[in-house]
């Protein structure tokens, strides 16, 4: 049994049966046939990935639905809202979740972000449970699959993500550690997937095995729509994306960005349009204003220039963006300052 990463074929995990679920690890192109999708039912719901920080969710969510619809880090704990994505087959539109990542609170935000994930798990009707196949089941892990085993009704997928990362005799390892975690718990894993989001590996397998745990239902959001999210929302991630990029471990936990106003700019002709955004990058503490803005300005001119050409994609017109640093103290342990930030 093995699975070469870089190889489109996956050996000899096809179906392993057992008492928590099977193991799963074929190669995509199982789509249902035209045929199969006149006599199959169309079905439509919600799938929600959990896991902890950096498990790899968010960057399989932008796989599953094909453009970036949350931002990625090479940091922990970078989501803080739950965005929706929409994947629109023939035969279902499945709505993605991606939470923040379930984790030991230090403040009041990671309190409410905790808060949020539980929330979402009760809502939904299925849950993905990001493993990352390049690191061993830990504490945190074992956490989250105790809090799962306590929602009996909701079909469970354990999804083991960055499989491009190890070797194939490393994959199956994790596989069978995943399986004996569920069962330890009383787990009864709907699936065991293992995927590469970057390596665009199984990730259209996910999608076919996740469809059939929907309820049977007519489409949720309009053809063409890949998020619900508001867009000044996304803007304020693309803008915090590009903001976490090089800086300290522990500055990210402190930045919040907030898009004051998007406005055309008037007096422009229609063929040549411009979209004025001013937006605040808030930290707690007027130590860190060096850290975002660098020397010369030149740190957060280039967090400006990144996030403007991805705000540009998004938006399909030209953007003038002009980005302030202010200081909120303590922000993350404050509820009035949460409120206004958004959280």
């Amino acid at each position: 049994m093995s699975h070469r990463p870089g190889n489109e074929a996956v050996d000899g995990w096809s179906e392993v049966s057992g008492a928590s679920g099977r193991m799963v690890a074929m190669t995509a192109g199982t789509s249902p046939s035209p045929t199969e999708q006149r006599e199959t039912p169309h079905r439509s719901g919600f799938a929600c990935f959990v896991g902890r920080p950096n498990a790899g969710k968010s960057t399989l969510t932008n796989a599953l639905v094909g453009t970036k619809v949350a931002i990625t880090s090479n940091r922990p704990q970078t989501t803080r809202h739950t965005v929706r994505g929409i994947v629109h087959r023939p035969d279902a539109q499945l709505v993605l979740v991606d939470t923040p990542g379930l984790h030991k609170p230090r403040t009041l935000l990671g309190e409410r972000l905790n808060d949020v994930v539980r929330t979402t798990w009760a809502e939904v009707d299925v849950i993905g449970f990001c493993l990352p196949a390049d690191q061993k089941l830990g504490p945190g892990d074992r956490f989250i699959a105790a809090e799962l085993a306590g929602i009996k009704k909701t079909p469970k997928v354990a999804i083991v993500t960055k499989t491009d990362l190890v070797e194939s005799e490393q994959l199956a390892q994790q596989l069978l550690a995943i399986d004996r975690l569920g069962k330890d718990l009383g787990i009864e894993w709907a699936e065991i997937v293992p995927v590469s989001a970057v390596g665009d590996q199984q990730v259209g397998l996910l999608a076919d095995l996740l469809v059939p745990l929907l309820p049977e239902g007519p489409t949720l959001y309009p053809e063409g729509d890949l998020t619900d999210e508001p867009e000044q929302v996304m803007v304020a991630e693309l803008i915090r994306e590009a903001a976490l990029e090089g800086v300290r471990d522990e500055l990210p936990h402190s930045i919040a960005v907030v898009v004051e106003e998007m406005l055309p700019r008037e007096d422009r002709p229609a063929d040549k349009p411009l979209l004025d955004i001013h937006a605040n990058l808030f930290i707690e503490r007027p130590s860190q204003k060096g850290i975002i803005i660098g020397p010369k300005g030149r740190r957060l001119k280039d967090v400006g220039s990144k996030s403007r050409k991805h705000i540009e994609a998004l938006l399909g017109t030209p953007v003038f963006l002009d980005l302030h640093v202010k200081v909120a103290k303590d922000w993350q342990r404050d509820p009035k300052q949460l409120r206004r930030l958004g959280f």
